[in-house]
């Protein structure tokens, strides 16, 4: 392919993209397909000699189609949002044209220096207290990790290499070996595995606070295990908190967790994967007030501010912190800027080496849609979730198990676990529309996320009425 069928063939594509999403509530939103569907499709080997792009295009219905959940059809409402939007994809082009390996600045100054900047315009957004912007004269600062994941990964193992030095400080004698033994981590039974994994991987103890009635861990219960492990000699080093947990998009309580973490010498980390978006509407803001005591600071853009996956952002009160824990200097990677002051390598802040152009899809979106335009965006999600708790509010036969705080709704029929399984069964055997499950207090809870940007009111009225029909259908077999 050369340049002059690449700009053929590229319009061809952005075409091909548009009708797909324009056209998505037509296909059904979850495949039909049994594992493994896809191998009997195609060839056993790659081909020896090239194919034409037609087929290929025309493989793509063939082969990939048939096997695709359209995360973007206005009937997904499984898991949490993922974010997607015009500017952005126009950007994710762009950065895959310039190709850039951004590990430090020497690799590509403008890679690292706008993503140093759109992180203090977000932060910014947020209102996040000053030390976390890189801009001032404070010391952290903000990095885009792939996910949330990683985010916690990297602040666990910060946390850890920081508490081992601390107590090596005043016990030399003491071996890193010994004091990782002793060490213990915490976080809400409400939390996400992936903080649970990120101690696996740490390999550090991890456990689990239970939470109150709206599914949060308040002060007193971190402090009551905080206590009983400090009793028995252990060493309790740092803290997960959640604001949006996946379950139910519950929010601990950090006004009253931070305080506690900084006088005890735990490091807080808090992750808002999915609500961290609605922060910068100002009416959602005072929910992350708290965030002033925490060390680290994460959500992901990628889920509900248009920014297509991946990106993650992470920011730090102190970036030495960080750094400290993973930096690796090899001659290779040295230049000549990098002792200046001026300049930051992100290799130091993350587990790859490499990393793409990431930033260009905020800065794109930023401007393309303002800030007014994502916030417009946020609330318009928030309305199509509290229009669909309304709708299971006046059914007698439903019940809502969690507080509608944003774009999540939990719901189920009265009854047994076994009854509402069966439903979501029903419902998703269909393939009209997508939910999952969640469980709370024991019980088997259907969530209901608003998750596509195309997502209209006409079709939470459609969802309801297809719930509602799976319902009646349900309970007028004999065993109900």
């Amino acid at each position: 392919m050369d340049a002059a069928e690449f700009r053929r063939r590229g319009k061809e594509m952005v075409d091909y993209v548009a009708d797909y999403l324009e056209n998505l509530e037509q296909r059904p939103v979850y495949p039909d397909v049994e594992p493994g569907y896809l191998r009997s499709l195609i060839p056993t080997e790659a081909p020896t000699e090239p194919e034409s792009y037609e087929d290929i295009l025309k493989d793509v219905e063939r082969v990939i189609m048939p096997g695709i959940t359209h995360w973007h059809s206005p009937y997904f409402f499984a898991y949490y949002a993922a974010a997607s939007s015009y500017p952005a994809m126009l950007a994710d082009m762009l950065c895959t044209a310039i190709g850039c390996i951004g590990f430090s600045w020497a690799a590509s100054p403008a890679c690292t220096e706008l993503e140093t900047v759109m992180l203090d315009w977000l932060g910014k957004m947020l209102h996040l207290p000053e030390h976390f912007i890189a801009g001032t004269h404070g010391h952290g600062g903000g990095v885009i990790q792939g996910t949330a994941s990683e985010a916690t990964l990297m602040s666990l193992l910060a946390a850890r290499c920081k508490a081992v030095r601390h107590v090596q400080a005043s016990n030399p004698e003491k071996s890193e070996g010994v004091i990782l033994s002793e060490l213990v981590a915490y976080t809400s039974e409400q939390a996400h595995s992936s903080v649970e994994r990120a101690a696996l991987i740490g390999g550090v103890v991890m456990r689990k606070v239970p939470t109150d009635n709206n599914y949060a861990v308040v002060g007193d219960a971190l402090k009551k295990m905080v206590e009983e492990d400090k009793a028995a000699g252990l060493v309790p080093f740092y803290f997960c908190a959640t604001l949006g947990t996946t379950p139910s998009c519950a929010f601990d309580r950090i006004t009253e967790l931070g305080p506690l973490c900084n006088k005890e010498n735990l490091w807080m980390h808090i992750d808002a994967a999915y609500a961290g978006s609605a922060f910068i509407c100002p009416e959602f803001r005072p929910l992350l007030n708290g965030v002033e005591f925490a060390d680290s600071f994460n959500f992901n853009p990628h889920k509900w501010l248009l920014i297509n996956f991946d990106c993650s952002a992470l920011w730090v009160k102190k970036r030495a912190d960080i750094i400290g824990a993973f930096k690796m200097e090899p001659l290779y990677l040295k230049h000549e800027n990098q002792e200046s002051g001026l300049v930051t390598d992100y290799r130091h802040w993350q587990i790859p080496l490499g990393r793409r152009f990431r930033s260009l899809k905020m800065w794109f979106v930023f401007r393309m849609y303002g800030l007014s335009g994502m916030q417009a965006h946020i609330r318009k999600q928030v309305a199509l979730a509290k229009e669909f708790e309304s709708l299971a509010r006046a059914d007698q036969r439903f019940e809502i198990c969690a507080e509608v705080i944003m774009g999540l709704v939990c719901f189920r029929l009265k009854g047994s676990n076994e009854l509402n399984q069966n439903l979501l069964k029903r419902i998703n055997q269909n393939r009209e529309i997508h939910l999952v499950p969640c469980q709370l207090s024991g019980s088997f809870v259907l969530r209901f996320a608003i998750c596509s940007r195309y997502t209209e009111s006409r079709h939470i009225q459609q969802a309801w009425r297809h719930i509602t029909q799976m319902t009646f259908e349900l309970l007028q077999e004999p065993n109900h």
